[in-house]
């Protein structure tokens, strides 16, 4: 089996993802993805007309975000027409899964040289159509009966999901807020010390001007007496009336009949909501040096699991286990371990589980301080594992995150 080699990493800072609000709000989410593919190719003096494919992933692909946007996006940047592209839908995890994709590609020795990366515009997606960004699952349950429910293994909402693990779990409060906390100033220590910039690039308005060169929405002045002041988010929700009777609360006791969820999370402690792009080459040893390209990193293993859908965040450590365990490595061999921080409890847990070492695990802070552009998350943060590895001088760093669906992608990769 060839090896797939990772020769570069790009992304866009994220902004704000709030319609008229963030400074990347107004372009169209094909220009963020031509930002970072335009970026991919300069930076290597790529010959887009040698790409084989691009595999892209977007969680929402509707309107602005359809009609395949790693094809239309490549052709908005100026490359090649004989560079193809896809795109593909994994919710939260689809970022890995387009690097782990294009590296399947190359590993089997069919294609020597795929970008993979993603795009989400929240702003966008948020604002014409709030069902969408529950996975559109309301609507499928709806009309089917709720006798129906459990064959249709029922989904509730994410933030409920993530306040029933730490009940489940008896992650306090003021726990998760701690590791909100941490992740915010990780993150600022980070900006300030310049850990992201080698792989941001900024986006220009289409008139040469710059929209956003740098991270939009962390708020490095968080306390955890702000934090602790903060009301939770999703106690409302829980027992919305969708229509006879059916709340998101209703579907989690249908198979946790005796879980009284407690409600922890807020703003502070979930992921943001912001806009982004990322993109990852990816080829194989042949064609780097046939191109003079010096690799970066290389593909150790890859894995993908399902786990509970009722709870839906619950995959990552499966995924870790399993990861680990195709690569022959350890937890004690992994220097860099990102886990996406879609909610607080996601990382608690995945930390508790493995019974990892804090120091190691989301070094420059997660999402809940830098935000989680859903379809383009798992790529940036291949990006930063990489270039948390150069710094730090790291051998291994392994990537994961949940999703809808109950699943969890997740990559090992290895500097080189």
């Amino acid at each position: 089996m060839s090896e797939a080699y990772i020769i570069d990493a790009v992304r866009t800072p994220r902004g704000i993802g709030k319609p008229g609000k963030g400074a990347l709000s107004h372009l169209h989410p094909q220009h963020l993805a031509a930002t970072v593919l335009a970026a991919i190719r300069d930076r290597n003096n790529l010959d887009t007309a040698t790409v084989d494919d691009i595999v892209w992933s977007t969680s929402s692909q509707n309107g602005k975000q359809g009609g395949d946007l790693g094809r239309m996006a490549a052709l908005s940047a100026g490359y090649d027409t004989k560079a193809s592209g896809t795109t593909l839908d994994r919710f939260c995890g689809g970022g890995i899964s387009s690097v782990n994709f294009a590296a399947a590609s190359v590993m089997s020795g069919m294609e020597d040289c795929v970008i993979a990366g993603g795009t989400e515009m929240m702003s966008y997606t948020t604002a014409y159509a709030a069902e969408q960004a529950n996975a559109g699952l309301p609507p499928r349950l709806m009309g089917a009966g709720h006798e129906a429910l459990d064959e249709i293994h029922p989904q509730s909402h994410q933030g409920i999901c993530g306040d029933a693990i730490a009940t489940m779990e008896g992650i306090s409060r003021k726990a998760l807020d701690a590791l909100a906390l941490v992740s915010q100033q990780r993150a600022d220590k980070a900006i300030k010390e310049g850990r992201f910039d080698k792989s941001v690039v900024p986006v220009l308005n289409t008139d040469g001007s710059v929209a956003l060169d740098h991270e939009e929405f962390p708020r490095p002045e968080t306390t955890a007496e702000g934090l602790a002041a903060l009301n939770p988010s999703f106690s409302k929700i829980a027992d919305f009336d969708m229509g006879d009777g059916f709340t998101f609360r209703k579907q989690i006791n249908r198979r946790y009949p005796d879980l009284e969820i407690q409600h922890f999370h807020h703003a502070g402690n979930s992921s943001g909501v912001v806009d982004g792009a990322a993109a990852i080459l990816l080829t194989s040893k042949d064609y780097a040096d046939k191109h003079g390209l010096k690799p970066r990193a290389r593909i150790v293993a890859y894995a993908n699991i399902g786990d509970d859908p009722t709870l839906m965040l619950n995959a990552p450590v499966p995924a870790a286990k399993k990861v680990l365990e195709k690569a022959g490595l350890k937890k004690e061999d992994i220097d860099v371990w990102e886990i996406n921080e879609a909610f607080s409890v996601v990382a608690e847990k995945f930390i508790r589980d493995l019974d990892l070492d804090r120091e190691k695990v989301n070094i420059n802070g997660g999402a809940m301080a830098l935000g989680h552009p859903i379809g383009a998350t798992g790529s940036i943060l291949i990006g930063t594992a990489l270039d948390e590895l150069e710094r730090s001088g790291g051998r291994y760093g392994l990537v994961t995150m949940c999703a809808a669906g109950g699943m969890a992608p997740a990559i090992i990769i290895e500097r080189i």
